[in-house]
């Protein structure tokens, strides 16, 4: 009787054991996915970056030149010497937020609500003329580095962030389509207030003597009696109302960034002992999908940027429209921010590698177009709204493959945890590190060909040099990383066998935390 009885407890506790067991899978799988108001309020904390970066971006160096009136040649020094310096705080961020100790409020959440004061008031003071001459290239450097290193304080830990707001592939695949479409939306802001505020302050051009002698025999020559009424003075106050807005939607999407996303704690697992800058570098570029992809995305994102900088001096100089460049840039934005969800679409229904390919080569005609056709502000309207297509795809989805390489490393190398913000800062580092190269050649190219701060009309060869930065060279760098993208290897095929085999990790760790629960309550 008492062996039948000790046969049926058994039995019993069998039948309890995997009856927990489907309790703590429903349950592992209910804590990993995402609600709605999880997704928005992780996608909003993306916002502040592309912002700023939007309104640097377009902005900065027509701001430079023809509001602060620097030389051109210190501009470049200026754009260059700040981007190299962001590229560089980039891995060594990534390094302090790897040793950062675990907190209440998680590991990556305190970086980005400690660094926002500074970097709001840091990015504000970019944006102001001190009333000394000569120290001017100081300031506008110092504050501008001051800024970059401050927000890759808030942006390498939000980027690492992906990793840990779920384990499960398919729902970070989702947050990051509701951060990429909050972020070209944070872009079309940007671009919005900076634009449209400062486009109402715009001064006028300083004619030169083609520029009288044109005017002269025909009063269109752009030289508008009402123009004269707004001074340099009121232009720069408009580029400080536009910061101190932009300062203030940052603190808010900071603030609801931290409120409204939990952080997941790693896995039992320990992490690995942290590792110096040359160890780190090997780790990650050893990892071959890994160099494979961020040498697309250096090549893709550097062509973007290339006409990024340069497309708001292409819209006033070349085609000349100086009051209306800013519209021309929200009609790529706006449409950028349109084409998000069919991109997410066309990704999930053939493939990541072949949503790259598409949505990276539809820009190039438009790129053809606007620079061949004759100036035409309708014509090119439409050619901007179809360019924002291609621009919707640059934006989302380097940073939706992103992850895929992670997973990928972690299936490779189990036991070398804890370096996602190792991956996300060094896959920004080598772009950021170009794009400053590419700035300041662009900026020094200007200076060589002879552009004219304020300027009515420019020379021919400034002319030439606007084309060639925002059209020829962007596509010769879209070819070369597309080539590149071939040899890419992770398809659709190994993508959905790591996330298998992650799944299949997780599982033997909650079955181990189970089992070690379990001999701990017989004790």
């Amino acid at each position: 009787m008492a062996k039948g009885e000790g046969g049926e407890q058994y039995s019993n506790a069998s039948l309890l054991n995997k009856s927990d067991g489907i309790k703590l899978a429903k349950k592992h799988e209910s804590r990993n996915r995402l609600s709605i108001c999880n997704k928005i309020c992780y996608a909003i904390g993306g916002a502040p970056y592309q912002m700023t970066g939007c309104a640097l971006g377009f902005f900065l160096q027509i701001y430079l030149l023809d509001v602060a009136q620097l030389d051109p040649f210190y501009a470049s020094i200026i754009l260059f010497v700040g981007r190299a310096w962001d590229a560089v705080t980039d891995p060594t961020v990534g390094f302090l937020v790897s040793r950062s100790p675990w907190t209440r409020f998680g590991r990556m959440l305190p970086w980005i609500l400690l660094s926002t004061p500074l970097a709001v008031l840091s990015y504000f003071l970019i944006w102001y003329v001190p009333p000394f001459e000569n120290g001017k290239v100081i300031w506008y450097l110092f504050f501008y580095c001051l800024f970059q290193s401050l927000q890759t304080c808030f942006h390498v830990p939000y980027s690492a962030l992906t990793m840990f707001i779920s384990s499960e592939q398919k729902e970070r695949d989702s947050a990051t389509a509701y951060r990429m479409t909050v972020e070209v939306l944070g872009t079309v802001l940007g671009t919005a207030i900076q634009g449209q505020i400062v486009g109402m302050a715009n001064a006028p051009c300083l004619p030169g003597p083609g520029d009288i002698l044109a005017d002269l025999s025909n009063s269109s020559s752009g030289l508008n009696e009402s123009e004269p009424v707004i001074s340099l003075e009121h232009t720069r106050a408009a580029y400080m109302i536009a910061s101190g807005v932009i300062c203030l939607v940052y603190i808010i999407c900071a603030i609801v960034l931290f409120c409204g996303v939990r952080e997941q704690k790693e896995s039992c697992r320990p992490r690995s002992e942290p590792m110096s800058f040359f160890q780190g570098i090997k780790l990650v570029m050893g990892h071959g999908p890994y160099a494979k992809l961020v040498m697309v995305f250096l090549f893709t994102s550097l062509a973007f940027m290339l006409l990024e900088g340069n497309f708001a001096l292409f819209c006033s100089s070349t085609l000349g429209f100086r009051n209306d460049f800013q519209n021309i840039l929200l009609v790529i934005m706006l449409s950028a921010t349109l084409a998000i969800p069919f991109w997410q679409w066309f990704l999930t229904r053939f493939g990541k590698k072949t949503a790259v390919y598409t949505g990276t080569l539809s820009v190039v005609p438009f790129m053809i177009l606007v620079v061949c056709l004759k100036s035409n502000l309708i014509v090119t309207y439409i050619v901007s709204f179809f360019a924002g297509v291609g621009v919707a795809a640059a934006f989302l989805l380097p940073w939706s493959m992103l992850p895929d390489v992670v997973d990928d490393f972690q299936v490779q190398n189990p036991d070398s945890t804890g370096h996602e913000a190792l991956f996300y800062s060094f896959y920004v580092f080598f772009t950021k590190f170009a794009s400053g190269v590419s700035l300041g050649i662009s900026t020094l190219s200007l200076d060589f060909a002879g552009y004219i701060s304020r300027g009515c009309s420019q020379p021919e060869e400034v002319d030439v040099t606007l084309k060639v930065l925002v059209s020829a060279a962007p596509i010769a760098l879209i070819i070369i990383g597309l080539c590149i993208l071939y040899f890419y290897p992770i398809d659709e095929e190994r993508r959905q066998g790591n996330r298998k085999l992650l799944q299949e990790q997780r599982e033997n760790e909650s079955d181990s935390e189970t089992d070690s629960t379990e001999a701990a309550n017989a004790v």
